[in-house]
């Protein structure tokens, strides 16, 4: 058979990828994502941002509340009972009054979260009882990435220069004046501090990170609001217009500053200033996707945390357990963080998701599962519109005519590729449309 020969201006510049994820890399080279460009694929992670949204604007407005009220409060019994000025709290890209405004909605907590929170998933009662039932929003899951960006933030080193301040002399002058304002007339504390200083300056630090994961939730969160209403109104096509949103977003708000304060007795003391120019792609957005989206912690009860038994790496670097990595069914289960999340997710899906549930899941029970899935997906989106910022904030245009400068892309995405070589990786499932 004689093929029809390729037109000059059609012809690839380069030869394939013979990379194992080739076919990957090359819809990542056309403009596409790692996830495959679908109705379905778009509908669903479309709906899961949806249900995301919610519940992260009751997570961002807590981390600050942490950070700046409860601070070093030792006995932090209240610390998920957000106070009415933290829900009236304007979102600085949303509303009238918005430094960008990023989704056409209100400033203010969402309706859809402040409705939960008065009844839950049973009656309207006082606070303190969903609270003890345990009929509120899961703040532990947003600890948990807060823990992991802790914990993960060397891991990162030369692109964390949020980190290498908290290490400072700097830095800890200004929790030195913070924690004495704290804690001035209880000399039980100050003596605990002049005894351990070290242990509040890393108590510290850890309020730090509360502030910049809430920070960065705070722009997150009216992202996929506004992700939501286009796709009601028909304005996103395929995946790919997704993900380009998420990149025009990433890289209108890169350098949103981030910043931790404390306000002590209507005195604010700043420990990480503004004016230090930490940005929130550099020192928020990119060490929280290694932290979470790649190397998180085993979860308890799906791995032996036992030396003899092996089953957690040695190294800190062999850690992958991320939503890119993890397998929904055993992590599916109670008290772990993700299914947390998916436990809050699940009171705000929009009808259609539900719809698609009701019709693939197997039984109510397996809901959490699909929603799980579905949720992974949906962050190998973002992982994309990661990947293909970072291209196009060091590399070349995808639509270079210099071959060299198109082999320099490949090379790069064939660098983030070999990340998911690993078996455990969940790329080659996602490629999959019965994936479930």
């Amino acid at each position: 058979m004689v093929q029809t020969p390729i037109k000059p201006d059609t012809a690839p510049k380069i030869p394939p990828s013979q990379h194992e994820f080739a076919e990957v890399i090359h819809r990542l080279e056309a403009g596409g994502a790692m996830l495959p460009d679908t109705p379905e694929n778009l509908m669903q992670i479309i709906g899961i941002y949806k249900a995301y949204a919610v519940p992260m604007d009751f997570y961002w407005r807590d981390l600050l509340y942490i950070a700046e009220e409860v601070f070093l409060n030792p006995f932090p019994f209240f610390k998920y009972f957000l106070p009415q000025k933290y829900l009236d709290l304007p979102n600085h890209y949303a509303g009238d009054t918005a430094d960008l405004r990023i989704w056409r909605g209100i400033a203010t907590a969402h309706p859809e979260l402040l409705e939960f929170m008065s009844k839950g998933e049973t009656v309207k009662m006082p606070k303190l009882f969903h609270h003890l039932w345990h009929d509120r929003v899961n703040m532990e899951f947003a600890e948990a990435c807060m823990q992991a960006m802790l914990w993960h933030r060397k891991m990162y080193a030369g692109v964390n220069r949020f980190d290498d301040f908290l290490n400072t002399e700097e830095y800890r002058q200004n929790c030195d004046r913070a924690i004495k304002a704290y804690f001035k007339g209880n000399p039980i504390m100050l003596g605990m501090y002049k005894l351990f200083p070290e242990a509040f300056i890393e108590q510290c630090r850890m309020m730090s990170y509360y502030s910049n994961l809430g920070l960065f939730w705070e722009i997150m969160a009216p992202v996929f609001f506004e992700m939501s209403d286009i796709y009601d109104e028909g304005g996103f096509k395929g995946v790919p217009d997704a993900m380009n949103f998420l990149i025009n977003g990433i890289f209108a708000i890169s350098g949103r500053p981030i910043y931790h304060r404390v306000n002590i007795r209507g005195e604010w003391f700043d420990l990480v200033p503004k004016d230090k120019g930490f940005m929130w792609l550099y020192d928020a957005a990119l060490p929280y996707v290694e932290a979470v989206f790649y190397r998180t912690a085993p979860f308890r009860g799906t791995k032996s945390y036992n030396a003899q038994a092996g089953q957690v790496p040695s190294e800190q670097a062999d850690f992958h357990y991320g939503i890119l990595y993890a397998d929904v069914f055993p992590v599916g289960t109670a008290g772990i963080p993700p299914t947390q999340l998916m436990q809050d997710m699940l009171h705000f899906l929009p009808q259609y998701l539900l719809d698609y549930y009701h019709q693939h899941c197997r039984g109510e029970d397996d809901m959490l599962i699909q929603l799980g899935i579905t949720f992974q997906r949906s962050m190998y989106c973002v992982t994309s519109a990661v990947i293909q910022a970072l291209r196009a904030a060091l590399l070349y245009p995808l639509d270079d005519e210099n071959p060299e400068h198109l082999m320099a892309n490949r090379k790069f995405f064939e660098a983030q590729m070999d990340r998911f070589k690993r078996p455990e990786a969940r790329l080659r499932d996602i490629q999959n449309r019965d994936y479930r």
